[in-house]
């Protein structure tokens, strides 16, 4: 079934469960307290989670579809960048590094929107999903204040992975497009 002809498989209608976090970490991370964050937190994990669900069974089920390949990056930036947007809010994170983060996807998003076959995530995409996850949980979590700048510098990290990340998604394409 790699040819996409189904609409919405049961990997499709995991990947878009993703979003249903959202609205509630956004809620509770605009007046946070203790019990709220780690409420976020978990409903953060939990729908980050998903991310590997959605691909081992679209890969197990032989249900991977060019809507899932489409679908699944744009769930994933949603779900990075709203805890980002609300933890500018809150302070925690400066916007500069969020809009880098913001920058590069609507970058790579962007060059995908002109491409006739839509590439699975590389290696180094997942390692920024993994760092994204990993911080943004970091910085959600109300941890005690010895932890505010191993927080930071695991965004910082992430920050770094997504701006690698894309240049070496970009970088063969533009090879060989010079080349051709």
């Amino acid at each position: 079934m790699a040819d996409g002809s189904r609409f919405m498989t049961i990997p499709n209608w995991i990947t878009f469960s993703r979003l249903l976090g959202l609205p509630f970490i956004l809620y509770w991370l605009h007046n946070p307290t203790v019990e709220t964050r780690w409420i976020c937190v978990a409903i953060f994990i939990v729908a980050a989670g998903t991310d590997w669900l959605d691909g081992y069974l679209a890969r197990k089920l032989n249900q991977i579809s060019d809507l899932g390949k489409f679908l699944d990056p744009l769930v994933d930036k949603l779900l990075v960048l709203a805890p980002l947007l609300a933890l500018i809010e809150l302070g925690q994170v400066p916007a500069w590094g969020v809009f880098l983060i913001l920058g590069r996807e609507l970058a790579i998003a962007g060059w995908r929107v002109n491409q006739t076959t839509i590439s699975g995530a590389n290696i180094w995409g997942k390692l920024k999903t993994v760092s994204q996850i990993v911080a943004i949980a970091l910085l959600i979590a109300p941890l005690p204040q010895v932890w505010q700048t191993p927080s930071l510098i695991a965004f910082w990290i992430s920050v770094a992975l997504t701006l690698i990340s894309g240049g070496i998604y970009l970088w063969p394409q533009n090879l060989s497009n010079k080349n051709a």
